[in-house]
């Protein structure tokens, strides 16, 4: 479900996933997992997670970063080395399949290793025939959760709900085309777009604070 509105802000990333919960409250009771993109998705997840009374676990896509300018991305790798390219944005970079590969090779050591750090030894979850909920503090580009769909149709779910705070209007046109379902509590049509700017409090977050999110004990 997509619902637009003129402008809204969020006081921080918890009240941004206590808000996505209300929306999600139908899935409880079923058997539904939440996947928190770190860094700012884990607390969104975490949220939604204590609402519906499910598991809150990590997928870890990461932007393949363009090389004289790796703030902006082309696409998206996942840790079982799923990749998700913005073709027409490659095209015009003039990369080649080489150059695509080391940078690929380069972002899945990293992607990898923030997996096992976080996942401190505890396996991978089974998703097979649950309800898969992708959460992020937001959506930019849309690709890290694009990668992040594809990974888990992968994994034979029932079905694939995405539900962030805010985005683009476009990029969430293009999710919306491999998720099952989209919830997205602000959409945006500004042509200067940043998820920060719709919260009053975004920090930074650290590894040991997403660490912390996962192995906390479900609140009573």
């Amino acid at each position: 479900m997509l619902r637009p509105a003129m402008e809204l802000i969020f006081a921080d990333r918890r009240e941004a996933g206590h808000q996505l919960a209300q929306r999600l409250l139908p899935y409880r009771g079923q058997d539904c997992i939440v996947l928190g993109i770190p860094r700012g998705g884990v607390p969104v997840g975490y949220e939604i997670s204590q609402a519906l009374d499910c598991p809150l676990d990590v997928i870890v896509p990461r932007k393949l970063p363009i090389p004289w300018s790796p703030e902006a991305g082309f696409g998206a790798i996942m840790p079982d080395g799923t990749r998700v390219l913005n073709e027409p944005m490659v095209r015009d970079l003039g990369l080649s399949e080489s150059e695509i590969d080391s940078i690929a090779r380069n972002v899945l050591r990293e992607v990898r290793r923030r997996e096992a750090a976080y996942r401190g030894g505890r396996p991978e979850p089974a998703l097979d025939g649950r309800v898969v909920i992708l959460t992020d503090d937001g959506l930019a580009t849309g690709y890290t959760m694009l990668a992040a769909c594809v990974a888990v149709r992968k994994r034979n779910p029932a079905s694939v709900v995405v539900a962030v705070p805010v985005s683009p209007r476009t990029s969430a046109a293009e999710v919306q085309k491999v998720a099952d379902r989209l919830i997205v509590i602000h959409l945006s049509d500004r042509l200067a777009f940043a998820v920060a700017s719709f919260y009053e409090e975004f920090p930074d977050m650290t590894d040991s604070e997403v660490i912390e999110y996962l192995t906390r004990p479900p609140a009573k």
